[in-house]
């Protein structure tokens, strides 16, 4: 099982769902070895952009949750300053998509600096 979003990132099972466990594992690994260098976690692509690629052509298409707060790097609790609007936009935004706000902040603060690349 290939995962085109994280190149050199792959797993394999006796099933198809043992392969989506061995691939969660396999990209908590391979997000490990990013942050220990000091690199940016890939932004997800949609599977449409991913399934025009020949190397993908004939692929069956799975998804899988990985958790990346699990991985090396520790949470640490800081004090910003926001605009109350937007903070209320932000909060309900990130409501509406089932994430905490911290959690999203953090998403888009890492989209948007691998975009900028």
């Amino acid at each position: 099982m290939t995962v085109p979003d994280i190149p050199g990132c792959f797993s394999a099972g006796g099933t198809v769902d043992e392969a989506l466990l061995n691939a969660i594992e396999a990209i908590e690994c391979h997000l490990e070895g990013l942050l220990q260098d000091n690199e940016l976690i890939p932004v997800p692509q949609a599977i449409e952009s991913h399934r025009l690629k020949t190397e993908y052509k004939n692929g069956t298409w799975a998804i899988v949750d990985v958790d990346i707060s699990k991985l090396t790097r520790k949470a640490k609790r800081v004090n910003i300053t926001i605009p109350e609007r937007l903070l209320e936009t932000i909060d309900k935004y990130a409501c509406d998509q089932g994430l905490s706000r911290s959690k999203f902040l953090a998403q888009a603060a890492a989209d948007y600096m691998s975009k900028s690349k």
